[in-house]
């Protein structure tokens, strides 16, 4: 079974946090054009082994879905087979190179080597230049008698899985699916200039069927073959 709400989030970084308890995850409070409250919640540490999460940044992004997501709506805009050419999937749209996915600890002393920090300077990057942000993921509330817990605005409200949601083992294959993947693009307007940051875990294959169950294990997939 794919994701419940496959979703894209468009608005604007005000904050950012790092959740305090359970699986690292990077908080970004995000607002609306309307001023409504969101969070995205980004996992930088996998539950599975090993736990560094994949990830790619792409400098000067570049497809078919950037003409067409500044003409949505700023929010929530729910993906569905009718506006699917919005969608995201690292196997089949030839989005980047995913032989170039580095595995970062979530947290390292240093700089700028975990992904954390490097998270945490695109965020600050568009938060200071006003940028749009555009995440996907599944969206989840509002949560109308509980305030965020990071940024306290009500209701809570917000998206997850911002990673490929594909290839996955165990309980997770259920999430499993077509143009469903996650990840932020970030529109930096003055510079007509996008940033796309993807991520995955170790324990996804890269070889799936067309429901996005795993056709390899990781060990037999080859990066520069990765399947249907």
């Amino acid at each position: 079974m794919p994701l419940r709400n496959y979703t894209v989030l468009k608005g604007k970084a005000v904050d950012t946090d790092i959740a305090k308890s359970g699986k690292p995850h990077f908080e970004i409070h995000i607002k609306d054009d309307q001023k409504h409250d969101y969070r995205i919640a980004v996992n930088i540490e996998s539950g599975s082994r090993p736990s560094e999460v994949l990830y790619f940044a792409s400098e000067n992004f570049n497809s078919e879905q950037i003409t067409k997501l500044p003409q949505l709506n700023s929010g929530f805009t729910s993906i569905t087979s009718d506006n699917r050419d919005i969608a995201l999937d690292y196997v089949r749209g030839k989005l980047f190179d995913h032989t170039k996915m580095i595995p970062l600890p979530h947290d390292k002393p240093g700089a700028n080597n975990d992904l954390k920090e490097k998270i945490e300077g695109y965020m600050d990057e568009a938060m200071n230049k006003n940028a749009t942000l555009y995440a996907f993921g599944e969206a989840w509330g509002p949560e109308e008698n509980e305030p965020d817990k990071y940024f306290n605005f009500v209701p809570g409200s917000g998206i997850h899985d911002i990673h490929m949601n594909q290839g996955n083992i165990a309980r997770w294959k259920s999430d499993d699916g077509i143009w469903q993947d996650g990840g932020i693009l970030i529109h930096f307007e003055e510079e007509n200039r996008w940033v796309g940051i993807f991520l995955a875990f170790q324990s996804q294959s890269w070889c799936t069927d067309s429901n996005g169950h795993a056709i390899k294990p990781v060990k037999d997939c080859s990066y520069n073959n990765p399947g249907h």
